[in-house]
């Protein structure tokens, strides 16, 4: 997607679309296990399809050979018990044709949508545990785009194609047999035309599936960009970008158009050639058959040898008419079934990504006070936690009360094997300490939340959580432990109560609303249309950039956990609201150990300790007083000397 102003990236004409190894045996095998019996519901149908419409020509045969000509000569009183006979069995093996056709297509409706729903299910279970470092390296579109696209192409494969495939190759097996039992001559002819004619079908079908290829290319980056233009309208607005915009887009539709018309092009030549060719071979077929007759030439066919008759003749050119429609038919599915194949693939590729590792095994759990002091583990929502801990040793649990006590020591860190982002940092908040982070933009603070919160390992250095190495924590009960409350508030579609309850699903109606007069939330609530049943779409946008930030305040203050994260909760916000908000996170932040990101040092006076970072080290740390008295680079920053970038 080419950025705003800019124009659309040039992109070369691929080739058809890769199929990688094993993922048709893979999607077929997919299908199989979830639909056995109605699959092979669904081939037996097929099977029955497919020779029905062969049999049309057969009876085509017997029609004229032992009713048409016989009642020329002898009268159609003398055939008329025989006509009857090969009518009524033609119309039911017609009717037999027809029934199948539409069992396996309403069959196929339902296996195609159940393994799509298959599908989505399961990507979006792989997705869910997929590690935070998957969604910084790849695209959202390119994710969103297996859900859509790939997932469609596969539908028509599933649903269409395929079926259609192997109809049409029954259909041709069908056909050759029954060729070769009345001449093996006139089968020769035959299958010389279709080869010819599968040639002239593959060379266009190849082409035009390279450009619906790049068809699906432009269509996606075409979206994304009116994707962009729709989030960024205000700017766009703001701006006066308007004229820009449009010619951005005009050169994406004018690619979309130029893919689009190019395949189509070369797509639907493929039948006027099919047809144009078939008939010239009807005719050079007709001569060849029609001669054969006139001269009494012996006929040679899996019954023997014996003459060509005119039914055969005739059965043979309707034969013919047949089978080079279902070539053309054959031909244009490859493309769609080449698509879906790479579709799957894609598919498969997210399914297959390797999962979020957790080697954890303490776990957080309820826990209060037993008779003689221990703890003891319960069900109960008591507000009292534990890390329990397992001793394969001994085969003992015990109970380590949980306080909010973190420590980094000699960490180093990288999102990539050559830059390290933090270099020997080491930090200790005791429980209920609030530690401040300060320095300019990229030197390490966010980092050390993401590593708190495991979204990163670290390949050096210790992270404990209350004396615990956090590797030997589930992931899980780790962030169950830890609140966030991020610059970018994400509220979802649903009600503001459904939204604070995010932070603690089994909340009840009554703590989601202390939680929000905790967070000074409750009064722009109450006066919102219905109040806390208000329904809120497309991240809130209907609230003010504080409002947002005090609903997701109290989505943390109803988590209720020991130890908190305030990553540039106010750096957006005006200073009348930063006032509401700042008063919110105070109440949140009692009694809890907090960690604090803030561009404005206004907010961090009050902190225990200060950390100031500089490039992944720690430059300075101490309370307010002891930097300003240093007169350091705090001292600069908080009196001006220089600024934060």
């Amino acid at each position: 997607m080419p950025p705003m102003g800019g124009g659309p990236r040039g992109r070369g004409r691929g080739p058809m679309p890769k199929i990688e190894k094993g993922v048709i045996g893979r999607l077929l095998k997919y299908v199989f296990s979830k639909y056995k019996a109605r699959l092979i519901v669904v081939m037996v149908c097929i099977v029955l399809s497919s020779v029905g419409g062969a049999s049309m020509s057969v009876f085509m045969q017997r029609t004229i050979d032992e009713v048409v000509v016989p009642g020329l000569k002898d009268g159609w009183g003398a055939v008329h018990h025989q006509a009857l006979v090969v009518i009524g069995t033609l119309a039911c093996i017609y009717l037999l044709g027809v029934v199948s056709s539409f069992v396996y297509t309403r069959i196929m409706a339902t296996v195609t949508q159940g393994t799509l729903k298959s599908l989505r299910d399961d990507m979006f279970d792989k997705m869910e545990t997929l590690p935070i470092k998957y969604f910084d390296t790849h695209a959202h579109g390119e994710v969103m785009s297996t859900y859509t696209n790939d997932a469609d192409a596969i539908r028509h494969t599933i649903g269409m194609a395929l079926p259609n495939f192997i109809n049409s190759g029954l259909t041709i097996t069908v056909l050759i047999i029954v060729m070769l039992y009345y001449s093996v001559w006139l089968t020769l002819v035959t299958l010389g035309a279709i080869v010819f004619m599968s040639v002239i079908a593959g060379y266009f079908g190849k082409r035009s599936g390279k450009y619906m290829v790049a068809q699906q290319k432009s269509l996606a980056t075409e979206e994304g960009f009116i994707e962009e233009m729709m989030n960024g309208a205000k700017v766009v607005k703001v701006f006066t970008h308007e004229e820009k915009a449009k010619e951005d887009f005009d050169k994406l539709n004018e690619q979309l158009f130029s893919d689009g018309d190019t395949a189509m092009k070369y797509g639907n030549i493929l039948g006027p050639i099919n047809n144009n060719v078939g008939n010239i071979f009807y005719v050079i077929f007709a001569v060849i058959g029609g001669t054969l007759y006139l001269s009494h030439t012996t006929n040679l066919s899996l019954r023997g040898f014996e003459p060509i008759t005119m039914g055969i003749i005739v059965t043979y050119l309707g034969m013919f008419r047949q089978m080079s429609q279902v070539v053309g038919q054959i031909t244009m599915q490859i493309t769609n079934v080449a698509l879906g194949f790479a579709g799957a693939g894609r598919v498969f590729k997210l399914i297959d990504e390797e999962s979020e590792q957790d080697e954890g095994y303490v776990g957080l759990v309820n826990v209060k006070d037993g008779p003689d002091g221990k703890l003891i583990e319960t069900t109960e929502h008591t507000n009292k936690w534990a890390w329990r801990h397992f001793h394969k040793a001994t085969n003992s649990v015990t109970y380590q009360p949980l306080e909010g006590d973190i420590e980094l020591e000699n960490v180093d860190f990288g999102y990539t094997d050559d830059k390290l982002v933090l270099e020997n940092v080491s930090i200790h908040a005791k429980p209920g300490q609030k530690i401040a982070f300060v320095g300019a933009t990229g030197a390490g603070k966010t980092t050390i939340t993401n590593l708190i919160n495991r979204f990163y390992d670290i390949p050096d250095g210790k992270i404990r959580f209350d004396f615990i190495n956090i590797n030997k924590i589930k992931k899980a009960d780790l962030r169950r432990s830890l609140g966030m409350v991020l610059q970018d508030v994400n509220l979802f579609t649903g009600t503001v109560m459904e939204n604070i309850r995010y932070g603690r699903l089994d909340a009840t109606d009554e703590e989601c609303i202390e939680a929000a007069k905790l967070a000074n939330a409750d009064d722009f609530i109450t006066g919102l249309p219905d109040g806390y049943d208000t329904m809120l779409t497309n991240n809130g946008a209907s609230l003010s950039q504080g409002q947002r930030q005090l609903l997701s305040i109290a989505r943390a203050a109803v988590a209720n956990t020991p130890a908190m994260i305030l990553d540039e909760a106010t750096s957006s916000i005006d200073t009348r609201t930063e006032a509401l908000v700042q008063e919110g996170m105070d109440r949140l932040m009692e009694g809890r150990t907090v960690f604090v990101i803030a561009h404005r040092l206004s907010t961090v006076r009050n902190s225990d300790c200060i950390i100031v970072l500089d490039h992944g080290h720690v430059i300075e740390r101490g309370t307010h007083d002891e930097l300003i008295e240093k007169k350091g680079t705090y001292y600069q920053l908080y009196t001006g000397a220089f600024e934060l970038d």
